[in-house]
């Protein structure tokens, strides 16, 4: 048997964002900050007056003195659709791993829009909105991203069946496919992606980001601020600008 019909191919509308090691919290803020006044000594006050120090990690963040969000690290393992990375790995103070379909089968795992998202959009570039779309179009979009993911993925295991190599029978997969990497980044550089890639009434600069990569911001931005709940509140309290 050849092609997909053998194959279960598996099709979602979520994508997924575990964090797999850290070495982040507000702390590593108070510290690198307080070092330019107070030497080593900086390490002892960090816990002597919590209001102090939240009001310190609300100034640097408002008054935009970046570099101490830089001491820490966060890795993620994120799985989403090829297209998602594609607009990630635009931010590059990150670090990526991502797998690689020359040196591995890729597995049938699709993404197709869910009810709830937006089909339609409406206006001129740079100035519209997305809407609901009709069931009709939702209908649409369902069955034909699935007809779509079934012939590609037909071709590709045919390829590979007669023998073809990976990384040229990889050629006819659709960027809907998904994939996984590893993400790594600092408290800082992740704060610049959020004020980008999340649609926020609350943020000074209004950003416009496609569904899908929102979808895994709002993953990261929940388990960063676990992490570091005084930062991540002084950057909400300050317009979700990068300082």
């Amino acid at each position: 048997m050849s092609g997909d019909e053998s194959v279960d191919i598996r099709f979602r509308s979520d994508v997924t964002v575990e964090l797999i090691k850290s070495a982040a919290s507000d702390a590593d803020v108070l510290w690198a900050a307080r070092v330019s006044t107070k030497g080593e000594s900086s390490l002892a006050e960090i816990e002597a007056d919590p209001e102090r120090s939240k009001g310190l990690i609300n100034f640097l963040m408002r008054d935009r003195h970046g570099t101490p969000f830089e001491h820490s690290s966060m890795t993620f393992y994120v799985h989403a659709p090829i297209f998602v990375f594609r607009e990630f790995m635009r931010h590059r103070t990150f670090s990526y791993n991502e797998e690689s379909g020359r040196y591995r089968r890729l597995e049938p795992v699709f993404y197709v829009p869910g009810p709830e998202r937006k089909l339609v959009q409406e206006g001129k570039p740079g100035k519209y909105v997305f809407t609901d779309g009709s069931p009709e179009q939702h209908k649409l979009v369902g069955e034909a991203t699935r007809d779509s993911y079934r012939q590609a993925y037909r071709a590709y295991t045919e390829m590979l069946e007669a023998g073809i190599a990976r990384e040229v029978a990889r050629s006819v997969l659709p960027v809907g496919l998904y994939s996984s990497m590893y993400a790594t980044c600092n408290a800082r550089a992740l704060m610049n992606f959020l004020s980008l890639r999340t649609n926020r009434e609350d943020s000074t600069f209004p950003s416009f980001p496609q569904r899908e990569i929102e979808m895994v911001a709002e993953q990261m931005e929940e388990q960063w601020a676990a992490l570091m709940p005084l930062t991540h509140a002084a950057f909400e309290a300050n317009g979700r600008v990068c300082p």
